[in-house]
């Protein structure tokens, strides 16, 4: 019995390390097994629209963990694993991502990025919707805060697609769908753009409906600004359509007769009602300044500038609304110029006779009346007869031949004295005057030609 004891007391702790041996052997067998069997499940599942999913293999057990968008889904990811090869048996972890009611989805652009948030109902989708939003700010920053949620209404893709189309339309602003239900807001990056976003929404697929849209219109701006040392008038901004263009042109060119006129203006809709009307009177009331600035934004009109003297100022404010509609607002920020320095007759004489090479005062045809686009000139003039406080002015008139004799004569008179009217109506002494019609006597051109004629219809200032 001695002797079989010390026999096993010498062999049985040989057992310890094969029983480690063994155990190395199988768990270095099992490895490779779960590896594949991970490996494989992961390849049946990549058709599966899933999220979140987890896959953990004990032998041939395997536990699966996931976020399935319906319960169709969700059963078939579980009976696609059980059908992989050397399965035994899966554990089923899945769950159904949680229901929005009511689906709601986000888009709003500010000035720095366009940020996506609310649910969208698949993660392929979300990635669609994102790289939509990156072509429509032109790689732009776009901040992803979407979610993941079951209950989107049919069609939900291409109603989304189509909003992020027109997000690319906004400055800012934010497009919101509730269900079938879309709100929009905020301001439309150029004119237009309203409309163009209003015309796209006709087209939201079958059961979407707009619940709101508060989408507003830029400003419509026209600008003219008058500078002296540049000599220029520059015109930006918008007008209506090409008419209204080429008359607002036409008109600028009449009124401003020592300035170029640049013409920067680009055609768009959205004009405010009488624009036309607006915009003319206020260009007329522009070409009385020295140097000024005319902002119409809608409905309001900004002047600002100096007038060449006392009387204008005071003119251009008063008379500066009375050509608008009743709904526009205007805002006359006018000062005066500081006066120029006294010169003698024959440097008076010299700045008429440039002035009036340059501008001429207007009448209607056959008529003494004053047209409204001669304001410019006669302020000119006005400002350089204060100048020489002690000469006499003979205001000449002089007609095309055109007519009887004796009208022309009697018409050239009217005229002479219609401008002096106006000298004396801005604070000139009437003594100073004397107004002497030619009628068609002394012509400076020939009469056979329209250029011609124009040309001999005209007022002169002599200093006498």
């Amino acid at each position: 019995m001695q002797m079989l004891f010390t026999w096993a007391s010498k062999w049985w702790p040989g057992l310890i390390p094969l029983a480690v041996m063994w155990g190395f052997a199988a768990w270095n067998n099992t490895l490779p097994v779960e590896a594949d069997l991970s490996a494989r499940s992961s390849a049946a599942l990549k058709d599966t629209v899933l999220d979140k999913t987890r896959i953990a293999v004990d032998g041939r057990d395997v536990s699966l963990a996931a976020d399935a968008f319906s319960e169709e889904g969700r059963r078939d990811a579980v009976t696609t694993v059980e059908l992989v090869p050397g399965v035994r048996l899966v554990d089923d972890q899945t769950r159904l991502v949680p229901e929005a009611k009511p689906f709601v989805w986000n888009a709003e652009r500010d000035v720095v990025r366009v940020t996506l948030s609310g649910s969208a109902p698949l993660p392929s989708m979300k990635a669609r919707l994102t790289e939509a939003a990156r072509k429509e700010v032109n790689g732009g920053e776009v901040a992803d805060q979407m979610g993941l949620a079951r209950g989107a209404p049919a069609r939900f893709e291409a109603a989304a697609m189509l909003l992020l189309d027109q997000i690319g339309k906004l400055k800012d602003g934010k497009i919101t769908i509730s269900d079938t239900k879309v709100n929009l807001s905020g301001m439309a990056r150029d004119l237009g753009g309203r409309e163009a976003i209003a015309a796209a929404l006709k087209n939201l697929p079958e059961g979407f409906s707009i619940a709101a849209n508060e989408i507003k219109a830029p400003p419509y701006i026209f600008q003219a600004y008058k500078d002296p040392v540049a000599a220029t008038v520059t015109l930006t901004g918008y007008v209506p359509d090409n008419s209204v263009h080429a008359a607002i042109a036409t008109s600028a060119s009449r009124k401003f007769f020592t300035e170029k006129v640049v013409d920067n203006l680009k055609a768009s809709i959205g004009a405010p009602a009488s624009f036309n009307t607006a915009v003319v009177a206020a260009l007329g009331a522009l070409s009385r300044l020295s140097t000024g600035t005319l902002v119409v934004s809608d409905r309001e009109v900004k002047l600002s500038g100096d007038a060449l003297y006392e009387g204008a100022a005071n003119d251009i404010r008063a008379g500066l609304g009375k050509d608008f509609p009743k709904t526009w607002l205007y805002k006359p920020e006018i000062t005066v110029k500081p006066a120029a320095g006294p010169v003698d007759g024959t440097v008076c004489q010299q700045l008429f006779s440039e002035l009036l090479a340059k501008g001429k005062i207007r009448f209607e045809s056959k008529r003494a009346d004053i047209d409204p686009d001669s304001a410019g000139v006669l302020d000119h003039l006005i400002e350089t007869a204060l100048r020489c406080p002690t000469t006499n002015i003979e205001v000449a008139g002089h007609t095309d031949a055109d007519g009887e004799d004796s009208f022309n004569q009697a018409l050239s008179e009217k005229r002479a004295q219609a401008v002096i009217d106006y000298l004396v109506k801005a604070g000139l002494p009437a003594d100073r005057f004397t107004a002497v019609g030619y009628g068609s006597t002394q012509p400076v051109a020939g009469n056979d030609t329209d250029d011609g004629k124009a040309q001999n219809r005209r007022i002169e200032f002599l200093v006498r």
